[in-house]
């Protein structure tokens, strides 16, 4: 399989959560940025997610998107939507998304809406449950996304016709 090229790709990239961190020393505390970031094309269905480390903010915001670009999946959209409800799970974080109808537009919040939003879902139902953790929501919500499967797809796993 060859490897995705994000050069190939128009990526728009979000600022989904940034947290200032801290590192106690003898001389008092360091402080630091990590930014969580979602990268996608939403023309070619492609999404991601990275995290990034640094000093200063644009800079955690920079090593994000680089990240995020390097860890790009193929989002399956059927009619504007998801192909089928799914559950995904990362850490105590629970999500729940399904099908919407033309129209209805993207009904999730926080992380899940970002994702969404760069990944080429226009309609979607989606529900986070348990953590609210930005973290946990974005890995749950992406496991959802890399797992969905066409109705003809299912049928080939399962040898029928």
């Amino acid at each position: 399989m060859d490897r995705l090229n994000a050069e190939d790709l128009n990526i728009k990239d979000k600022v989904i959560h940034i947290s200032r961190v801290a590192k106690v020393v003898k001389g008092g505390r360091r402080f630091g940025f990590s930014a969580l970031v979602v990268a996608g094309d939403p023309d070619a269905n492609y999404v991601g997610i990275g995290l990034g480390k640094a000093k200063e903010v644009p800079e955690a915001i920079r090593k994000g998107t680089e990240q995020a670009k390097k860890n790009l999946i193929r989002v399956k959209v059927h009619k504007n939507s998801i192909p089928h409800e799914q559950y995904g799970k990362s850490g105590a974080g629970y999500v729940f998304m399904k099908p919407a109808p033309e129209g209805t537009g993207i009904i999730a919040g926080g992380a899940m809406r970002a994702i969404f939003e760069l990944s080429g879902v226009k309609n979607v139902y989606a529900k986070s449950i348990g953590s609210s953790n930005p973290h946990n929501v974005a890995n749950a919500t992406l496991k959802c996304i890399s797992s969905f499967f066409y109705k003809g797809e299912l049928n080939k796993r399962r040898n029928k016709q």
